[in-house]
Parts: structure tokens; sequence; C-alpha cells
């Protein structure tokens, strides 16, 4: 059998695939780079958006500013890790354990889950 990655031949088990770590790590590099740049692309993005949240000065776990604010600091509304609709039907979105509700004349409410 040969490595997947440079062809060298393999010693060892019958089922090995790879020659060594570095072949193995970068075929599976090679594999997922597509998928790895979009996922990275986004991260960075709702990391940002986390960011620029948690630096708020939260009072009693919450906030209100405006959505021209958070976009002056570099805020992307389009990136959210989950949207959580309640009773009431008001929805927030949110971006891991912080999320904001859209209000009226670009004000935004802003909440922290403290746990």
């Amino acid at each position: 059998m040969n490595c997947l990655e440079c062809g060298d031949p393999i010693i060892g088990r019958s089922d090995k695939k790879f020659c060594n770590d570095g072949c193995r790590n970068a075929y599976n590099n090679k594999a997922n780079s597509d998928q790895s740049n979009l996922m990275r692309m986004i991260h960075h993005k709702l990391r940002n958006n986390y960011r620029i949240l948690s630096a708020l000065n939260f009072v009693e776990g919450k906030h209100k500013n405006t959505q021209s604010h958070l976009k002056s600091l570099g805020f992307n509304f389009e990136y959210i890790t989950h949207l959580k609709t309640y009773k009431n039907g008001s929805e927030y979105r949110f971006l891991y354990d912080i999320g904001y509700k859209l209000l009226e004349n670009d004000w935004v409410l802003i909440v922290k889950n403290e746990q």
C-alpha cells in the first residue's frame, strides 16, 4: 500500500493510509481547504460581532444602543449564531450568550444571559 499524499510505500499496519502525520495533515488540509476558508471567514465575523457586543456596558444584563453606532464599530447584522422567539412574540438574534432585539427608530436592545 502507498501513502495517499506522497505515494511512498507504507510500513506498518495493513489499514494505514499515510506514511506519517505530516502526510495525513497535508492530505486532510487539502481536502477541507475550501470549506475551512468559508468557515474561518464566518467565524471571524461572528467573533468580531461578539467582541463588539461584549465590550458594551451592560446594566442588569441589558444595554440599549443604535444600529448606526454598532455598524460604525464594525458590527455586521447579517451574522448571528441563532434566533430565539419568546412567548410574547419577541424575536431576539443571538451571538452565543448575547442577544439583541431590533427596535423602532434605529434602536437595538441588547441582552446578556448571565449564567
